[in-house]
């Protein structure tokens, strides 16, 4: 159960900066911090819980992340859906609470029909600079693919752990650099699922490619760092 509370309140801190940063300080007159703003505090989300929660539950706060351990060969299958459920329900947590903050400034409503409400992921019409469907789909793909080798092999028992915060941080930190316009950045399935539950409409009907894109990434990455790129325990770590 200690794993579990630690994905739920990783995840929700991840929805609860990141989004909220969006909501909140974006575009705040003359003062907004910007897509480099909130690209960063995602990325710092992501570093501070996995330094306080870390060590406990492997600091995942993704089911895609989770999923791709799981490819990679670091996550047990029987583990798969508790830790899912508990990254959703954190980050649907977190979003009821951005709400609940949003909606108390008057004048403050969702609409839905415009691209990024509420924080929300989206393609075409919803997408931030509209982009495609397959854009979309690939950039999710691609980003969430990178942001998986990366975690595998910054947290290899070869690796220097040490750092590993700090690195899978700037990975969120540049990734959300390169996607915001283009889908306003998920490779975070939880994270899109919860925001587009209070967004509702279109954002909600194509939340399935904010699932599908990423855990296929993940997936691909997964396989790939665990035949290709592991070492083996009797390979000679000084050979490249």
């Amino acid at each position: 159960m200690k794993k579990l509370f630690a994905e739920f309140f990783g995840t929700f801190w991840l929805v609860f900066g990141g989004c909220g940063s969006a909501l909140f300080a974006a575009g705040y007159p003359e003062l907004g911090i910007g897509f480099a703003g909130v690209a960063l505090a995602f990325g710092l989300t992501v570093l501070t819980m996995a330094y306080a929660v870390g060590h406990i539950s492997g600091g995942h706060f993704n089911p895609a992340v989770s999923i791709g351990l799981w490819a990679g060969g670091r996550f047990p299958a029987k583990e798969l859906l508790p830790y899912i459920i508990s990254q959703c329900v954190g980050a649907i947590a977190a979003a009821g609470t951005l709400f609940i903050i949003w909606t108390g400034k008057a004048g403050n409503a969702i609409n839905n029909m415009q691209a990024g409400a509420f924080a929300s992921n989206g393609y075409g019409a919803f997408s931030p600079d509209g982009y495609s469907l397959q854009s979309a789909f690939l950039a999710e793909f691609v980003l969430t693919f990178f942001f998986l080798l990366i975690i595998l092999g910054a947290t290899d028992k070869y690796a220097n752990t040490s750092f590993c915060g700090i690195v899978i941080g700037l990975a969120l930190t540049l990734i959300h650099l390169i996607s915001i316009p283009i889908t306003n950045t998920s490779v975070n399935p939880a994270r899109s699922l919860s925001q587009a539950i209070f967004t509702g409409g279109e954002p909600l009907t194509q939340v399935w490619l904010f699932w599908a894109a990423p855990i296929l990434g993940a997936l691909l990455a997964g396989f790939i760092y665990k035949t290709l790129l592991q070492k083996n325990d009797n390979e000679d770590t000084s050979n490249n």
